[in-house]
């Protein structure tokens, strides 16, 4: 025992211990911001899921590395390097928006806001009660809208495509929105917590084959729209006033106020939300007469 010290005091003399500067810190924290407001852009976008994707199949031959799996092994060190190539494809609008935001002087900022998405409810439970009472008399005289309700994943190419607002949620003011033969009516509203960011907005149209032709373009934008991100959106037929919504590439129709309510609850809370359901599948409740 008493040589115990001796031998580890010889070990200690042997490990490399550099010597750290107020320049190492420095840089430490730099890396760890960086690192930091990577990940924060990846939560906020597309490159999400698909970042989640592209680890499973690191996981996958980091397993056939360990199993010496000779021949998964040979395939994949020659597709290496299309695999890399192919990730700056997918990756691409998600890349320029990043390097679009670098030359934006509220860039920091916008790491750091405190919105409504960083509460404990996405918005208020009279937010919900105006959007109801709004799709209510809508429906009742047959005024097409297409209300997009922001979640985790940031809705900023498409907000740029519309006019800003910036308003607080109101019956009257998404009324007022949709009215026929009013400068805001064509397009979609987009909505952030209890604010109306933007109305007149473009959104992308699903290309999805198995929707039936009798649902028309305010519809499968709509959908489009539920396709690429985590957005809930809420559709009002200018045909024949009847209620839809679309989430996770699913399309819900013949929607009553309740079963509204119940669903703008249910995303209210970040731990009660609708899991997410495959990409592309279509539910159609049929109540009342067809669309």
């Amino acid at each position: 025992m008493a040589k115990l010290p001796d031998l580890l005091g010889n070990w200690l003399n042997g490990v490399y211990m550099p010597k750290i500067q107020i320049i190492d810190l420095l840089e430490i924290l730099i890396l760890a911001f960086l690192i930091y407001i990577c990940i924060v852009w990846i939560q906020r976008t597309r490159a999400y899921t698909l970042l989640k994707g592209f680890l499973f199949v690191i996981a996958f031959v980091a397993i056939a590395s360990v199993l010496r799996m000779s021949v998964i092994l040979w395939i994949t060190q020659n597709i290496a390097s299309i695999a890399l190539i192919a990730l700056v494809i997918i990756f691409q609008p998600e890349l320029r928006k990043a390097l679009e935001s670098l030359g934006n002087r509220n860039f920091v900022s916008s790491f750091f806001r405190l919105d409504s998405s960083d509460k404990n409810q996405l918005f208020a439970d009279q937010t919900i009660t105006e959007i109801v009472r709004a799709v209510n008399e809508m429906s009742e005289v047959r005024t097409g809208a297409l209300i997009v309700i922001e979640q985790n994943i940031f809705l900023n190419e498409y907000i740029d495509t519309g006019i800003i607002l910036n308003a607080e949620v109101s019956s009257q003011l998404l009324i007022n929105i949709f009215e026929h033969n009013t400068p805001l009516h064509d397009g979609a509203v987009i909505m952030r917590g209890d604010k109306i960011l933007a109305a007149t907005c473009y959104l992308p149209l699903s290309d999805n084959v198995r929707i039936n032709k009798k649902y028309g373009t305010r519809h499968r934008a709509g959908l489009g729209i539920s396709e690429v991100s985590d957005s809930f959106t809420i559709i009002v037929s200018e045909e024949t006033g009847r209620v839809s919504y679309a989430y996770m590439g699913e399309l819900t129709t013949g929607v009553t106020a309740s079963e509204l309510r119940e669903q703008l609850h249910q995303i209210q809370k970040r731990g009660s939300r609708t899991e997410k359901n495959d990409t592309g599948r279509l539910r159609f409740r049929r109540g009342g007469r067809d669309e």
